[in-house]
């Protein structure tokens, strides 16, 4: 399993090829459009939460972050320390599977491409269960497969049997803004729970 112990040395270590340095493009594109500073977010498998530190930049005021590595989770508790202090932000060192509570947005960058596949299903489900009705699950993932992983990859098609049975509408379109090594190989998703 990828426990904290196996993330926090990658921290440690510096082991980060996924991590592109600055908010993704697609999703600060989305940002941009959100009108509702107050909504509640949450941001699992934060990662260095260049996500959340765009959004609290602009404004927004209640954002939950959650990852399973504890050197990470220190660290940014450190770096994000006035918003903490201010409200707008929560840092906590958790396994996603356990959290509980209700977010209208969950954003979803990189957190899918580090977890085993064979457990997908349950979190898909998950996702679903932290929405509250009429929140939305948007992000950014892999539309290809990799060797090994993490990461780890997959497809458009995988993805739809996946998020279906619980989602309408379901938005998987192939992203027009990626970083060049990301071109043609992420897809934008917008799942809505009713």
């Amino acid at each position: 399993m990828l426990t904290d112990e196996y993330w926090s040395e990658r921290y440690k270590t510096g082991q980060t090829g996924w991590d592109i340095g600055h908010v993704s493009i697609p999703l600060k594109a989305y940002f941009n459009q959100l009108t509702d500073k107050s909504i509640a977010i949450l941001i699992p498998g934060c990662g260095n939460a260049y996500e959340a530190e765009y959004l609290l930049q602009q404004g927004f005021t209640n954002i939950m972050l959650i990852d399973i590595s504890v050197v990470l989770v220190e660290r940014l508790q450190r770096n994000l320390q006035f918003y903490i202090e201010n409200g707008s932000c929560r840092v906590i060192h958790q396994d996603f599977f356990t959290l509980q509570g209700q977010y209208d947005l969950i954003i979803e960058q990189t957190f899918l491409s580090a977890l085993d596949p064979s457990v997908r299903e349950k979190y898909a489900g998950q996702m679903y269960n932290l929405l509250k009705p009429g929140g939305k699950l948007v992000g950014v993932i892999f539309d290809f497969p990799f060797e090994g992983g993490p990461p780890f990859g997959g497809t458009k098609e995988e993805y739809l049997n996946l998020f279906k049975p619980l989602f309408q509408p379901v938005i998987f379109e192939r992203c027009y803004n990626s970083i060049p090594p990301r071109a043609g190989n992420e897809l934008f998703i917008r799942l809505d729970k009713h």
